[in-house]
């Protein structure tokens, strides 16, 4: 008995879905807009939230230890900074490892400072990475206070700035992927409303005729799902394919800047992240929207 109610349900939800052509385009073109925003910003988002993290992630301290400081100190100074509460990594370059970078950099004019290997006037230097990227001033100031420390920099003013403007970036982004959400949930609403609203009559006769309000809602509970799902279809189909083009055509130009920091994320990965997302979005916008209209029909 339940296993015919359920095909009865299904059968009057997918002929409601044919039976109402315009409203049912309306309400899939509705959606499908929406959602497709919806997705589109959410690869945006998705990538600049891991290039910031990439970026945050890079961020590091530089010690400049005294150049008076005798071997024994600068060891000592190594073994202090790991202890550092919120200190995630320590790397020492000598001066020595600082003027043969100093050199590679100059390339064909690093001869011209022979004469500096005599007497290097660079530092020992401590490089300190916090464990996490927003407590790297904290893990500074500690820095800071150590003995055998003649210097420490990373960029202050650039850093919170960065900060500022990525986390800007990501409430930004959010607030607007949640806006669109009420937005399509707003419009496939008033959209299912005119739907039933033009069925009125129909929902009158059964409930005339003794039909329980469950036996009423399925259907239009069916056929809510069935146009948030085909609302989703489309906007998947261009998340799914558009991205992995995008990607293509974007990552060798970023690759040339040869740095880790500004990777797209892979479009196997998000891509099917992002579809499973509209297509529950959408389900539930359809469901939600297909409720909340009928109800109004089904109070005594």
């Amino acid at each position: 008995m339940i296993f015919k109610s359920g095909l009865r349900h299904l059968r009057e939800g997918f002929k409601g879905t044919l039976r109402n052509g315009w409203m049912t385009f309306a309400a899939i073109s509705a959606v499908t807009i929406t959602l497709l925003l919806v997705g589109v910003f959410a690869l945006v988002m998705f990538n600049v939230n891991e290039i910031s993290e990439n970026v945050e992630s890079d961020v590091e301290i530089q010690v400049f230890v005294t150049r008076t400081a005798e071997e024994a100190n600068v060891e000592k100074l190594g073994e202090n900074l790991e202890q550092i509460p919120g200190v995630e990594s320590v790397t020492f370059s000598s001066k020595e490892d600082e003027l043969e970078n100093f050199r590679n950099q100059l390339g064909e004019d690093a001869n011209a400072y022979g004469t500096v290997e005599k007497d290097n006037p660079l530092h020992d230097r401590y490089i300190v990475k916090a464990s996490d990227p927003l407590n790297t001033e904290t893990v500074a100031d500690a820095v800071q206070s150590l003995a055998n420390v003649d210097k420490v920099t990373y960029g202050q003013d650039y850093i919170d700035k960065m900060f500022a403007f990525f986390n800007g970036i990501r409430i930004g982004g959010l607030v607007l992927i949640v806006g669109l959400t009420l937005m399509a949930m707003f419009l496939i609403s008033n959209t299912i409303k005119m739907t039933i609203f033009s069925r009125r009559r129909e929902i009158e006769i059964m409930r005339l005729v003794g039909a329980k309000n469950s036996f009423i809602r399925w259907p239009f509970f069916i056929e809510g799902l069935l146009l948030g799902v085909f609302g989703a279809l489309i906007p998947i189909a261009v998340i799914y394919f558009g991205y992995d083009v995008a990607y293509s055509a974007l990552q060798p130009s970023l690759d040339q800047l040869n740095s880790d920091i500004f990777k797209l994320i892979d479009p196997s990965i998000l891509t099917t992240q992002v579809s499973l997302v509209l297509l529950a979005l959408g389900a539930f916008i359809g469901i939600w929207g297909s409720t909340t209209s009928l109800g109004r029909f089904l109070k005594v």
